[in-house]
């Protein structure tokens, strides 16, 4: 099974209110060691708050003639296909991987099989910190060089983290690692969504309206009258056809 640690480093929190990636990095565990990586720095074509660059060190100067996630899409998802995507806090990442790839007209890779390294510590560690810089301490990794967060750097770690919590080189625990589709780490978001529904509503536009027939419309009429009949109240659908709907 070829496994592919994925971290990305973002100008927020929130991907539904604009935040988006600034920096990708991805790993590919080959024979129980970390391999070949794929690594990018993005514009985010917008601002990058300052408290944000005291974290990760990426400042709009950085970025400014960086290519744009839809540029490096078809790349990234290249060297990520076929594999088990390893991430630590997977539901941060996907959302952002989520949404980019929405704003670049590429649908969202569902039933990738995802394994949540941060998950899987807390089930192996109950009651421990659970950070990449903890586990890094745990396992006895050397993380000097992570003075700030790094796409890259992070994915590396967790390549090597990934290994050590799953048996070292002998795969010992592999069967202890959870695997699940990616879509069970992301949610609908209400610009997706609303996205969807317009979608719907062309596509229901766009077909033929098709007319009652007389006989239709006096089993209409007849069940309207029954309806009155036995709730002793006007239906809605006569209160629209007046013309005097809520």
């Amino acid at each position: 099974m070829r496994y592919v640690t994925l971290d990305f480093e973002t100008t927020g929190l929130y991907p539904e209110r604009g935040d988006r990636v600034v920096e990708v990095g991805a790993v590919e565990i080959v024979g129980r060691k970390p391999g070949k990586s794929f690594h990018r720095f993005v514009n985010p074509e917008r601002p990058i708050p300052e408290e944000v660059v005291r974290i990760h060190g990426i400042t709009d100067e950085k970025v400014k003639h960086a290519p744009r996630f839809c540029e490096i899409v078809d790349e990234l998802l290249a060297f990520l296909d076929g594999a088990t995507l390893v991430i630590h806090n997977a539901s941060f990442d996907l959302q952002f991987l989520q949404a980019e790839l929405a704003r670049a007209g590429r649908p969202f890779p569902e039933n990738a099989p995802v394994v949540d390294t941060l998950d899987h510590a807390r089930r192996k560690h109950p009651g421990e910190r659970n950070s990449l810089d903890a586990l890094c301490d745990r396992y006895g990794i050397d993380r000097s060089a992570r003075t700030l967060h790094g796409a890259l750097l992070d994915a590396r770690l967790l390549a090597e983290v990934f290994v050590a919590m799953t048996g070292g080189s002998q795969l010992t625990l592999i069967s202890e690692v959870r695997a699940m589709p990616a879509r069970n780490f992301v949610r609908l978001s209400r610009t997706h969504a609303r996205v969807q529904e317009q979608v719907e509503t062309a596509k229901q536009m766009q077909r033929k309206i098709i007319e009652p027939d007389p006989e239709e419309l006096a089993a209409h009429e007849a069940m309207l009258a029954y309806m009155e009949k036995i709730s002793g109240r006007t239906p809605i659908w006569r209160k629209w056809e007046a013309g005097d709907a809520a």
